[in-house]
C-alpha cells in the first residue's frame, strides 16, 4: 500500500519502481489526496487491494498525447468528471461561465472541459485502441440513464452511450470498483462483467422481461413529457439496494441495463476507507499555482456518515448515496481528529462533523437495515413516519469526545441540520449543546421556502415546524446567554413556486426579520425529482401538473422578492407585486416591501432586526 502521494506523472511512477500502472484514473479535479475527494477514495481503495493506480488530473483533453503519460495501463482507465458534474462546475444557474473553479489550483477556470466524462472517454479511446474504460463519479452517477440536461435544454441519452465507456459505476463506488478490479485481474473481460451491483452496462441482447423492469424507450420519453415523468417515477422507486429491481432502457437496437444499487458500507468498512493513508493535502506539484479552495473547508472536517433519509426533492442524494444511513464509529472519528493535532496547519478548530445531514447517524428505523427504505413513503415529509426512531445520543457522545481532546478549541457543525428531526427528540440535550458549543454566532439552516404548498413539493417540513424551531432556538439561546442567529438557505423558482408564493415568503422574511443572504436560483441538475418536475411539468410521484418557472423574467422576480430590500431589486419587486395584485405592499407603511418613491424601507430598525433574527 502506497503511503506517499500516488504518481501524478511518469517520473513519479518510475520512482516507485513501476513499469506501468494497473489503472489510470482520469479526473476533472486537481489531485487532492483527501477522503472528501471521490477520485482519492477510489484510488486508495484500489491501492489497498494491491493494485497500482496512477492519477491523470485535469489532462489537456485536446492533446491525445497527454493521456499517454503513463503508457498503456495493465487493466483499464477509470474516468470521472470530478467531485461535481462538470456543467455545474463550469456554469451558473443563468448558464454563464463561472468566474472560478474551487477544484482547480488557484481557482483557475478552463482546466476541465464541458461534459468532462464524455470528453475524457473519447480522448482515452483515441489514445489507446480497445482500451477498457470504466466511468464513475457524480457526473456519471446522475446521468446514468436518459436525463434532462438544463444546459442544452433537451433530453440526453445515458452517458454510458455518449461516452462510449465499457462500464459505468454509480453511487459510492468502493465496493464496485474493487470487485471489478478483482474480476479483471483474474482475466475476466470488461464486456463479460454484468452482475456487479451499482453498475450500468450496455448490450445488444434484449434482457429477459421476467427478470427486469423495462422503462419507456428513449424515443417514447422524448415524444411525451408525461411518459418521461412516469419513467423517472420508476427509477426513483428502484434506488434502494434491498428493494430495487434491474432497470432497462431501450435505444433502438441497444439496451442500457442498470443493476440494483450496491449495499451501503458497514461501519467497519467505512472506518477502513477513511483510515487509508491519505496525505490530506494537494499534490505538491501545484505549489506555485495557488490553493485548491475545495480543500479548505473539508481539511479539518470529519465525515461521520453517508446517505440521507430527508427526501428533499431537489437533492441528488437519493440517486447517489441512497436513503439508508451508514456511519463511522466514534473511535475512527476520534482517531482522525487526533491526527489533526500533528498538522502544523491545524489551529484547534474542527470545521464540521457531519455528512449529507449532520444529525443523521443511523437509519430512520431498524427495518431499513434489513429491508431497505420504503419506496413510496418519505421518512419525514409531509409528516414524520410513525416508525421513525429519533435519537441524537450517539452523535452527542461523539461531539463530547471530540471536545474533550487536548488541543481542540472548538467543534463546529456546518453540515445541514434537519430541524424537524431535531424537534422530534424529546430529549433536548443535543439541541442545548448545539447552541452552547457548536455554533459560531450563526447557524445555517435550510427551510428553503415558507409556502406549505411549495414545501410539500420540495419534500420539506411545513412552515409551522420551522416556526417552532426558530422560536425554540431563540429561547435556548436566551437561556444560555447567547446571541446567535439563524441564517436561512432559500431556493427561488423551484417547481411549484409561483410569484404569489414568492410574495408570501417575502412577507415572512419581513415579519420575522430573517435575512435572505443565502438565495439560490433553482438549478435543474440531473438525477433529482425536482429536475424531472421542471422538464415534464408533472410531479412524478403524484403525476399531478405542476407550475414551472421557465420565463427568465419571472425567475428574476422570484429571486428579487426574497431580497426585496436591495435597491437594485426595486423595479423587479414592484413589477411582481403589481402582477400579483399586491399594490398594498407598495407604499410607506410598516408592512410595505417597497416605497412608492425614494429608497426602499428598512426591513426593521437595526435593533429590532437583530432581536428577531434569532427568533
Amino acid at each position: 500500500m502506497t503511503e506517499s502521494f500516488l504518481p501524478l506523472n511518469r517520473a513519479e511512477m518510475e520512482d516507485l519502481g513501476w513499469d506501468r500502472p494497473d489503472f489510470i484514473l482520469v479526473t476533472g479535479d486537481a489531485y487532492v489526496d483527501h477522503p472528501s475527494f471521490g477520485a482519492a477514495l477510489i484510488a486508495r481503495a484500489l491501492d489497498k487491494e494491491g493494485f497500482r493506480v496512477a492519477i491523470l488530473a485535469q489532462p489537456n483533453w485536446k492533446n491525445p498525447g497527454a493521456f499517454r503519460e503513463f503508457g498503456r495501463p495493465r487493466l483499464a482507465f477509470l474516468v470521472t468528471g470530478g467531485n461535481m458534474d462538470s456543467m455545474v462546475s463550469n456554469y451558473t444557474a443563468a448558464r454563464k461561465p463561472r468566474n472560478s473553479d474551487v477544484y482547480s489550483p488557484g481557482g483557475a477556470t478552463g482546466r476541465r472541459p464541458d461534459r468532462a466524462a464524455i470528453v475524457y472517454c473519447a480522448a482515452v479511446k483515441q489514445a489507446f485502441k480497445k482500451m477498457p474504460v470504466i466511468l464513475g463519479g457524480m457526473e456519471a452517477s446522475l446521468r446514468r440513464l436518459a436525463h434532462y440536461d438544463y444546459w442544452s435544454g433537451k433530453l440526453r441519452r445515458s452517458i454510458l452511450l455518449d461516452s462510449k465507456a465499457d462500464l459505468l459505476v454509480y453511487g459510492m463506488g468502493e465496493h464496485q470498483i474493487v470487485e471489478i478490479a478483482r474480476l479483471m485481474d483474474r482475466g475476466i473481460r470488461i464486456g463479460e462483467i454484468r452482475e456487479v451491483r451499482g453498475t450500468v452496462y450496455r448490450t445488444e441482447e434484449k434482457p429477459d422481461p421476467a427478470a427486469v423492469i423495462f422503462l419507456p424507450t428513449f424515443k417514447e420519453i422524448g415524444s411525451d413529457k408525461k411518459t418521461f415523468a412516469r419513467s423517472f417515477q420508476t427509477q426513483y422507486l428502484n434506488t434502494d439496494p434491498f428493494r430495487g429491481k434491474t432497470l432497462v432502457e431501450s435505444y433502438g437496437g441497444e439496451f442500457v441495463v442498470q443493476n440494483p444499487a450496491a449495499f451501503p458500507l458497514k461501519e467497519e468498512e467505512l472506518d477502513d476507507v477513511y483510515e487509508l493513508p491519505f496525505r490530506r493535502d494537494v499534490h505538491p506539484s501545484y505549489a506555485q499555482e495557488g490553493e485548491v479552495k475545495a480543500l479548505e473547508e473539508v481539511l479539518f472536517s470529519l465525515a461521520s456518515s453517508r446517505g440521507c433519509f430527508g427526501g428533499c426533492s431537489f437533492c441528488a442524494l437519493n440517486f447517489h448515496q441512497g436513503r439508508i444511513i451508514s456511519s463511522r464509529s466514534r473511535g475512527s472519528l476520534v482517531r482522525e481528529a487526533s491526527g489533526f493535532l500533528a498538522d502544523s496547519r491545524f489551529k484547534g478548530y474542527i470545521h464540521d462533523v457531519g455528512g449529507p445531514t449532520a444529525n443523521f447517524r443511523k437509519p430512520a428505523c431498524s427495518r431499513q437495515e434489513t429491508k431497505g427504505a420504503c419506496p413510496e413513503k418519505s421518512c419525514l415529509s409531509p409528516v414524520p413516519c410513525p416508525a421513525i426512531e429519533v435519537d441524537h445520543g450517539d452523535y452527542l457522545e461523539l461531539l463530547r469526545e471530540l471536545r474533550a481532546l487536548d488541543g481542540i478549541k472548538k467543534v463546529f457543525i456546518r453540515s445541514g441540520i434537519r430541524y424537524d428531526y431535531l424537534l422530534l427528540d424529546k430529549d433536548e440535550s443535543f439541541f442545548r449543546e448545539l447552541v452552547r458549543h457548536h455554533i459560531s454566532g450563526q447557524l445555517k439552516v435550510a427551510p428553503e421556502h415558507i409556502s406549505d404548498k411549495v414545501l410539500t413539493i420540495m419534500g420539506k417540513p411545513g412552515k409551522d415546524i420551522f416556526d417552532r424551531f426558530r422560536k425554540r432556538f431563540k429561547e435556548i439561546n436566551d437561556e444560555e446567554g447567547k446571541k446567535q442567529f439563524l441564517v436561512p438557505y432559500l431556493i427561488s423558482s423551484h417547481p411549484g413556486s409561483t410569484l404569489e408564493d414568492a410574495v408570501e415568503l417575502a412577507e415572512y422574511l419581513r415579519d420575522t426579520g430573517l435575512r435572505a443572504d443565502q438565495v439560490q436560483d433553482f438549478i435543474p441538475t440531473p438525477g433529482t425529482l425536482s429536475t424531472a418536475m421542471f422538464y415534464s411539468g408533472y410531479d412524478p410521484l403524484t403525476m399531478k401538473k405542476i407550475h414551472v418557472v421557465e420565463n427568465p423574467r419571472e425567475k428574476a422576480m422570484q429571486r428579487a422578492l426574497l431580497q426585496y430590500g436591495k435597491p437594485q431589486n426595486r423595479q423587479l419587486v414592484e413589477e411582481a407585486l403589481k402582477l400579483c395584485g399586491r399594490e398594498d405592499l407598495i407604499g410607506n407603511g410598516d408592512k410595505c416591501l417597497i416605497r412608492k418613491s425614494g429608497p426602499p424601507p428598512r426591513e426593521r430598525s437595526k435593533k429590532g432586526r437583530q432581536k428577531s433574527r434569532s427568533g
